[in-house]
C-alpha cells in the first residue's frame, strides 16, 4: 500500500516540479522509524531538515499555495555584522508559528529575510579595527576606501544566520533577500523621503541632540533610550557669586562638570521660595531652595548657619553673578550670565538653581532663547569636537575628551573657591547602543522629519492595530506616541544611505530628489548605478537662483529610517511592483521584541502615516528581552549563557522553540492580566530568563511522552497484524464509537482544533500552548491507561481497530495542530502515520505534513456532555489518588469505599455514568454518591484575596481578617445562596469571598478516612487496609481474565473448556491464595476452577494461550477444550 501511494503521489506532483523548473532525479523516503531505538531529538531533526531539502519543501509548499489570498507579513531586518542570538530565535519561532499557520489555513505567505547593512553597528566595527577615531581619519583615508571596508563587513555572518535560522526550523526565503545597501532598496528610501519633503515636513533644525563621542554622530531620542545603565558621576555644588553681592552666591548643582565652561546662565522655579543663609565656618552667604539644605548639609539640624533673607524664584529674574570660567565672557557678557526662570526646574535634589549650558542640555538651550540669552538661529558655545574632545577655545582643558576633563575642572573650581561640595552619585544615564560609551547631549544641525503635527493620527491608527499584548500598545507604546517629539533623521556619518538633499551653501536653495532619474535629469550625469556617499557626493545640480552649483548636503540617514522603510523598499516601490504592494499593505502581521516599541514598530508607524495615512499593520506580536539565567544582559565576555547553537544540537530546536513560547506565554499572561497581577513581583519586569534545563525539562514533559503515545500506537498496530493478521487503516470518517473514552478524546480533538483556530485568528498564542499540553497529557496519561487492554485486542479485533482508529485520530490531530509549533517532531511522526492513510487523489501533494491544510472540526465528533463527564470523573480521580499519595498506599491496594459529594446531582449524574472507570483506576470496591451534607459531614468555609479585597475595604480590611475564620458553616453556606454576608458588622456581597467546601471529621474516624477537595467536588476515602479485599480484587481480576480470553476465542456461554495457568517458579502465591479463598465466586463466574497446566492432559486439544499480568506478576492462562 505504501510504494503503491507513494507512486501516486510522484506522478501526482510531476507537473508541479516541472512548473518549478526543477523535477528532481530522485525522491527521498523518509527513514523508517525504529520504536526499539533510542530517539535523539537534536539528531532525527537533522533528518528532518536532509528530508526538507531533498523535496524542496519551503518552495513547494509556496508553489501549492500559489492563487491563495496572501497572507502579507513584514520581517524586522537585523544586522549579519553580529551572530544570532536568544532575541533573534524567539522572535523567529513566532514569526515561523503565525506565517506557518497562515499557511496551513489556506493563505498564500510570501516570508522573505532582510538584512540591515548600514549605519553605526557596521562602521563602529571598522573605526574599531582602522583606529579612526574621527572625521579627520575618514576623510585623510577617504569615503571610498572607508565605504569599501564597511561593504566587506556587511554580510559576515550572513551564512552563520542561514544555518542557524534554517536549523531552528524557520521556513524564509534567503535567496530572494533584501539588503538595505542595493539600489533598488535605496532608491525607494529617497522616494519616501522626498514624499514626505513634499508635505513640508522636513527641515534643518539646530537641536540639542543625544551624542556618541564614539560615533562621532547625533542619535535619534528613541535611540538613546536603548541604553541605559547605572554609573557613578560627579555630584558638585558650585558658587556662583552675585555681582552686585561678591558675598553673596547662588549655589548650582550638576552632575557634569564639564559643561560649566560653556555656561550662559542660571536657572530658577518662578514659583519656589528660595532663602539666603549665612554659612559662620565659611563666612560666606549662599542662596537656595528653603527645602535642599541636605545638599549642603549633611545634618541641617546640627549645621551652623543662619537664615538671612527669603525670595521667591521669579524675584531672582535677571539677578547677574560671575561664571566659574571666563571663556566665553566677552562674547556674551551683554546678554548672559544672568538668573533666568523656568518651571522644569524640581525640588526633588541639588540646590533648586539648575546651572545652563545651552549647547549641552536641551531645556538649556530652548530656555536661552526663550529667555533672549540667544538667537534661535545661533549656535551656542560649543567648545568640544566631534569626539567630545575640548578645542583651544577651553585651553586649560584642550584636548581632553569632556569625561576626562570633570576632575581637572573639579580641581580649578576648587582652587578658585568655588567648589563648595564634591561628592559622586549613582544614577541611569543613556550610553550609546552600538559603542556602550556614554552619551551626551550636543547642539548640532540636523535633518527632522516633523512628527508632532501628526501625534493624534499616530494614536489613532496604533488604536486600530491588534497588539499582544494589547497593554503594551495601549500603554508603553501608546504614552511613547502621544509624547513623540519631531524625528532627526540625519546622521554625520559616510556608510549609508546619503540624504538626497542638494543645497546651496546658505540653504536658501534646496532640492530633495527622488529617485535615480531625477538626480540624473537635474544633474546631467547619466549612468548611476550607486547612490552611496563615494558615488555621488561630488555631483551637483545647477541652482535655478543662480546661485552657482547645489552640493549634496553631508549627512546621511538614520539607519532606522531604512528599516522603517522596508515595506516598500524591499518591493522598489513605487518604481516596481506597485500592485504587489498596494496589494498587501499594510501588514497582516509583524512581531518583534518588546525593544522595537521604540525602535522598528515606531519607524514603521511614522513613515506609513506621513506617505500612506494607514498603519502599517493590522496584527503585532511583541516578546519579552531575553536575559541570561542570572537576570542580566546576555554577554559574551561574562560568559553567562551557553551558545544557542549548542543548545540546539543538544535539546534539538523543537524543545528550544517549545520553551521560549510556554516562557513568552507567561510574560503575555501577564501583560493580559496587569490589573489584577499589579502586585507580582514579576509584573515589574519585561523579560524572560534563559534556563537551559527549561529546555531540557519540555523533552521530559512533553516531547518524550507524545512519542511514547505514538510508538505505543505503532507497537500495536504491529500486535494486531501479529495476532489477527489485520493491516490496520486509518478510516478518517469512522461511526462514532459507543466507548466513552474514545468519544471523549475525539470531542476533545475537536475543542482543540476549534480553539486553535480561534486563538490563532487573535494571536493570542499564550492561550494555545497550555492547551496543547492538556491533549498530550490526555492522550498519554488518560486515553492510553484507561484503554491498554483494549488496544492490546482484549475486547475482540473489532474494538480494537476502532480504539487503534481512536489513536490515530489523536495522533494526527496533534500532529497537524503542532506542526508550526513543533514543525521536526510532527513531520517525523507524520511519516510513520501517513503510510496508514488511504490514497485521496483530491488531497495533492502530502509528502509533508507542512503541505497540509489546518484540520477541519468534525462536528459529529463534538461532545459536550462527555467532555464535561470526563472533566470531572478526572477531578475525583486526582483528588483520591492525591489521598493514597499522601498516606502512601499504592494504587495497588485494594481500598473499601470511596464517597464523593457535591451538591448538585447533574454533577453526580456525570461521575456516575463513568463510575466502573473510577472503581478501576483507583482500586476501590465501593463507589457512594451523594449531594447529602449531613450524611457526609460537608462543611463551608470562606476565604479572601486579601490585597483585592483590601482595596475595595480599606480601613475594615483588619476586621474582617479577624473574624472571617469564626464565621460559620451555615453562614457561608447561605453566603452561597444569596450572596450576602455579614462578617463582624462589615457587610460582604458575592465576589468578594471564595467559598471551600471541606469534610469535618469526627476525631473518632482518624486513621479510617481522609478527605480532599478542589473547592467544588468533596472525596472522603476509607484508608483503612482490609486483606480481604485484596484476596477478592484478585480473584476478580483472574475472572476477569478468564472471561475475556473465552470472548477472544469465540466461545459461548454454554461453551464447556478446561482453564489452566502457568506461573514462573516461586510466583503467584498471593494469587493462588485468593483462588483457595473465592473458589465459589470464581467457579459460579467461569464455570471451572483454573488448575495448574502440569495437570493438562497431553492429548488435549488447545483452544487459546495468552499471556496475562495481574498486580505486576505475569503469568499464562490457556482454554482447552473440556
Amino acid at each position: 500500500m505504501f510504494k503503491v501511494r507513494y507512486q501516486k503521489v510522484i506522478y501526482t506532483r510531476v507537473i508541479d516540479f516541472e512548473l518549478a523548473g526543477s523535477l528532481p532525479a530522485s525522491i527521498m523516503s523518509f527513514p523508517t522509524h525504529d520504536i526499539s531505538a533510542q530517539f535523539d531529538f537534536a539528531k532525527e531533526e537533522e533528518k528532518v531538515i536532509a528530508f526538507w531539502r531533498e523535496i524542496d519543501a519551503f518552495r513547494t509548499s509556496l508553489k501549492l499555495s500559489e492563487g491563495r489570498p496572501e497572507f502579507s507579513f513584514y520581517d524586522g531586518p537585523p544586522f549579519a555584522t553580529g551572530l544570532p542570538h536568544y532575541g533573534h530565535l524567539l522572535a523567529g519561532t513566532i514569526k515561523d508559528i503565525v506565517t506557518r499557520h497562515a499557511h496551513s489555513s489556506g493563505f498564500y505567505v510570501s516570508r522573505r529575510f532582510g538584512w540591515d547593512t548600514h549605519g553605526l553597528p557596521v562602521e563602529h566595527e571598522i573605526d574599531k579595527r582602522l583606529g579612526i577615531t574621527g572625521k579627520e581619519d575618514v576623510l585623510k583615508m577617504g569615503i571610498d576606501k572607508y565605504n569599501e571596508e564597511c561593504r566587506k563587513i556587511v554580510m559576515r555572518y550572513a551564512s552563520d544566520w542561514r544555518q542557524t535560522v534554517e536549523r531552528m526550523g524557520r521556513w524564509i526565503d534567503f535567496d530572494n533577500d533584501y539588503k538595505t545597501l542595493n539600489l533598488t532598496f535605496m532608491e525607494s528610501v529617497w522616494w519616501a523621503f522626498s514624499e514626505i519633503y513634499k508635505k513640508g515636513m522636513v527641515y534643518r533644525g539646530l537641536r540639542v541632540m543625544p551624542y556618541s563621542t564614539a560615533c562621532t554622530t547625533p542619535l535619534s531620542n528613541f535611540e538613546a533610550g536603548q541604553a541605559y545603565r547605572d554609573v557613578n558621576d560627579p555630584a558638585i555644588t558650585v558658587a556662583f557669586p552675585l555681582v552686585d553681592d561678591p558675598k553673596t552666591s547662588l549655589l548650582a548643582w550638576t552632575t557634569t562638570p564639564w559643561t560649566l565652561p560653556a555656561n550662559l546662565a542660571l536657572c530658577v522655579h518662578p514659583d519656589y521660595i528660595y532663602i539666603k543663609i549665612h554659612d559662620q565656618e565659611r563666612d560666606q552667604n549662599f542662596i537656595l531652595h528653603e527645602n535642599l539644605l541636605k545638599t549642603l548639609y549633611k545634618d541641617p539640624k546640627k549645621a551652623k548657619f543662619k537664615k538671612i533673607g527669603q525670595f521667591q524664584g521669579i524675584d531672582l529674574e535677571g539677578w547677574r553673578y560671575v561664571p566659574a570660567f571666563e571663556y566665553f565672557t566677552e562674547q556674551y557678557e551683554d546678554k548672559a550670565f544672568r538668573v533666568v526662570v523656568d518651571t522644569y526646574v524640581t525640588d526633588a535634589d541639588g540646590t533648586g538653581i539648575v546651572q545652563q549650558a545651552p549647547a549641552f542640555g536641551e531645556d538649556d538651550h530652548r530656555i536661552a532663547i526663550a529667555s533672549g540669552v540667544l538667537r534661535d538661529d545661533e549656535m551656542p558655545p560649543c567648545p568640544i569636537d566631534d569626539r567630545g574632545i575640548f578645542t583651544k577655545e577651553v585651553s586649560d582643558f584642550a584636548g581632553l575628551h569632556v569625561k576626562a576633563a570633570d576632575s581637572g575642572i573639579q580641581k580649578m573650581l576648587k582652587a578658585k573657591g568655588r567648589l563648595i561640595v564634591q561628592s559622586t552619585i549613582n544614577h541611569s544615564y543613556p550610553h550609546c547602543w552600538r559603542s556602550g560609551t556614554p552619551l551626551i547631549y550636543r547642539a548640532i544641525p540636523s535633518w527632522f522629519i516633523r512628527v508632532q503635527p501628526i501625534v493624534d493620527q499616530l494614536v489613532t491608527l496604533n488604536e486600530g492595530t491588534r497588539w499582544v499584548p494589547q497593554s503594551v500598545g495601549d500603554n508603553r507604546f501608546g504614552n511613547w506616541l502621544a509624547n513623540a517629539r519631531d524625528w532627526n533623521v540625519s546622521r554625520n556619518r559616510y556608510w549609508g544611505n546619503p540624504i538626497p538633499i542638494w543645497a546651496s551653501e546658505d540653504y536658501e536653495e534646496i532640492v530633495c530628489v527622488g529617485s535615480v532619474a531625477e538626480l540624473e535629469r537635474l544633474s546631467g550625469v547619466t549612468g548611476i548605478t550607486d547612490l552611496h556617499r563615494d558615488k555621488i557626493d561630488h555631483i551637483t545640480i545647477p541652482s535655478q537662483q543662480g546661485k552657482g552649483q547645489l552640493k549634496r548636503v553631508e549627512e546621511v540617514f538614520d539607519c532606522w529610517f531604512e528599516s522603517g522603510s522596508m515595506p516598500y523598499a524591499q518591493q522598489h516601490y513605487p518604481f516596481e511592483n506597485k500592485d504587489l504592494f498596494e496589494r498587501t499593505h499594510p501588514a497582516d502581521f509583524v512581531s518583534e521584541g518588546i525593544d522595537q516599541t521604540r525602535g522598528w514598530f515606531y519607524t514603521l508607524l511614522v513613515l506609513s502615516t506621513h506617505l500612506f495615512g494607514v498603519a502599517p499593520w493590522k496584527n503585532l506580536i511583541v516578546t519579552g528581552l531575553v536575559l541570561a539565567a542570572d537576570g542580566k544582559k546576555m554577554s559574551k565576555s561574562l560568559k553567562n549563557y551557553p551558545d544557542p547553537n549548542l543548545i540546539i544540537d543538544k535539546y534539538g530546536a523543537d524543545a528550544t522553540r517549545y520553551w521560549s513560547l510556554e516562557s513568552l506565554s507567561d510574560f503575555w499572561l501577564i501583560k493580559h492580566c496587569r490589573m489584577f497581577l499589579v502586585n507580582s513581583p514579576i509584573v515589574r519586569g519585561d523579560n524572560l530568563r534563559f534556563r537551559e534545563e527549561g529546555v531540557r525539562e519540555v523533552i521530559s514533559r512533553v516531547l518524550l511522552p507524545w512519542l511514547n503515545s505514538f510508538r505505543f500506537f505503532i507497537g500495536h498496530v504491529s500486535l494486531l497484524k501479529k495476532v489477527t493478521g489485520i493491516d490496520f487503516v486509518y478510516n478518517p470518517h469512522a461511526a462514532v464509537s459507543n466507548n466513552v473514552m474514545d468519544r471523549w478524546i475525539l470531542a476533545r480533538c475537536q475543542s482543540l482544533i476549534k480553539l486553535v483556530r480561534e486563538e490563532m485568528a487573535a494571536y493570542r498564542l499564550y492561550t494555545i500552548i497550555p492547551r496543547l499540553l492538556d491533549l498530550i497529557d490526555e492522550l498519554t496519561n488518560w486515553y492510553i491507561r484507561f484503554n491498554r487492554k483494549r488496544l492490546k485486542g482484549e475486547d475482540g479485533k473489532e474494538d480494537t481497530v476502532m480504539a487503534l482508529n481512536t489513536l490515530f485520530e489523536t495522533l494526527f490531530t496533534l500532529c497537524r495542530t503542532m506542526s508550526s509549533y513543533t514543525p521536526f517532531l510532527t513531520e517525523n511522526l507524520y511519516q510513520s502515520l501517513r503510510k496508514y492513510i488511504p490514497e485521496d487523489p483530491t488531497e495533492g501533494d502530502t509528502r509533508s505534513v507542512h503541505f497540509l491544510g489546518f484540520p477541519e472540526v468534525k462536528e459529529e465528533y463534538f461532545d459536550a456532555d462527555i467532555e464535561r463527564q470526563v472533566q470531572r470523573m478526572q477531578a475525583v480521580i486526582d483528588l483520591t489518588r492525591y489521598i493514597r499519595e499522601k498516606n502512601n498506599i499504592s494504587l495497588k491496594v485494594p481500598l473499601k469505599e470511596l464517597l464523593v459529594f457535591h451538591p448538585d446531582e447533574q454533577f453526580l449524574d456525570d461521575v456516575k455514568s463513568l463510575q466502573r472507570y473510577i472503581a478501576s483506576e483507583l482500586n476501590v470496591r465501593d463507589v457512594i454518591f451523594t449531594s447529602d451534607e449531613s450524611l457526609s459531614g460537608v462543611r463551608y468555609r470562606a476565604v479572601a484575596d486579601w490585597a483585592v479585597l483590601g482595596r475595595k475595604l480599606r480601613k475594615d480590611l483588619g476586621r474582617v481578617k479577624n473574624a472571617l475564620p469564626n464565621v460559620s458553616s451555615d453562614a457561608v453556606r447561605e453566603y452561597v445562596s444569596t450572596g450576602k454576608i455579614s462578617v463582624d458588622g462589615i457587610e460582604l456581597v458575592a465576589g468578594d469571598l471564595t467559598v471551600q467546601r471541606y469534610l469535618e471529621l469526627p476525631s473518632s474516624t482518624e486513621g479510617q478516612f481522609a478527605t480532599h477537595t478542589d473547592n467544588d467536588v468533596v472525596v472522603r476515602l476509607d484508608i483503612q487496609v482490609h486483606p480481604d479485599l485484596q484476596a477478592e480484587w484478585l480473584a476478580r481480576e483472574l475472572t476477569n481474565r478468564v472471561q475475556k480470553l473465552r470472548k477472544k476465542a469465540g466461545l459461548q456461554a454454554t461453551d464447556d473448556v478446561h482453564v489452566f495457568y502457568r506461573f514462573e517458579e516461586g510466583e503467584g502465591s498471593e494469587l493462588l491464595a485468593a483462588l483457595g479463598q473465592h473458589t465459589e465466586l470464581i467457579r459460579k463466574t467461569v464455570g471451572n476452577l483454573p488448575v495448574d497446566v502440569r495437570e493438562r492432559k497431553p492429548d488435549s486439544k488447545l483452544i487459546i494461550e495468552e499471556e496475562q499480568e495481574i498486580a505486576d506478576v505475569k503469568f499464562s492462562l490457556s482454554l482447552v477444550e473440556f
